[in-house]
């Protein structure tokens, strides 16, 4: 079976931004890749001026959600480090069993690998200063940049919505069939890894030995 991999543009973000960001990605991929009947929700970010959708299943808002709390989790213990979450999509085949086993393979057809360079700020320092301009000046500096750094995330969160709408018009051919199982998504997994990790760029290699060699877009 053929796995389309889909690495989205890395995204710089900070600390707070990241629930919103792998929400707003995480659930625009299984909105254009979920079963049957959903009822679309409309959700507007926080922090940024942009909506997307949710296929409005309570069972995978918790799911997404445990993810991306193992995600933050994983981002305290490693900071200044690139993390990257994976999306995988797979068929459920049932292997040839034994006497005494019976064994499941997943045959992957489909994964998005989601970037993130998340900055670590130093505490600021508590101690006073004689020199209030020389205080106050880098303060106000330090807003206009970081209002600059939102739209320019803004900005580029936007292009992974569209890099994810291109990627689902464009490959279609190497969906499986609908199986018969409830819920509003195909079998999937979530992934999470940092660039201190032995496993970190290597997951996709190893899906290529398991499921032929992907097609990448980028």
């Amino acid at each position: 079976m053929n796995c389309e991999v889909c690495q989205l543009k890395e995204l710089d973000v900070e600390y707070f931004e990241i629930r919103e960001v792998l929400r707003c990605i995480l659930h625009t991929i299984f909105f254009h890749r979920a079963l049957g009947l959903v009822r679309p929700k409309d959700v507007d970010l926080e922090l940024f001026e942009i909506t997307y959708v949710q296929c409005g299943d309570a069972e995978l808002e918790k799911k997404v959600d445990e993810k991306i709390d193992q995600f933050i989790d994983r981002v305290e213990k490693h900071p200044n480090k690139k993390n990257q979450i994976c999306l995988s999509f797979f068929e459920v085949k049932n292997k040839q069993a034994t006497w005494f086993t019976h064994k499941v393979e997943h045959l992957y057809w489909e994964q998005w690998y989601i970037n993130l360079n998340v900055a670590h700020h130093p505490k600021p320092h508590s101690g006073k200063s004689h020199h209030s301009k020389l205080v106050l000046d880098p303060g106000e500096s330090a807003l206009d940049e970081r209002n600059a750094r939102r739209a320019t995330l803004e900005s580029s969160l936007h292009e992974v919505l569209f890099q994810i709408i291109k990627f689902v018009n464009e490959k279609k051919d190497h969906i499986p069939p609908i199986p018969n199982m409830e819920g509003v998504s195909f079998p999937y997994e979530i992934t999470i890894s940092s660039s201190s990790d032995s496993a970190f760029g290597m997951d996709m290699f190893k899906r290529m030995l398991q499921t032929g060699h992907p097609t990448m877009l980028s």
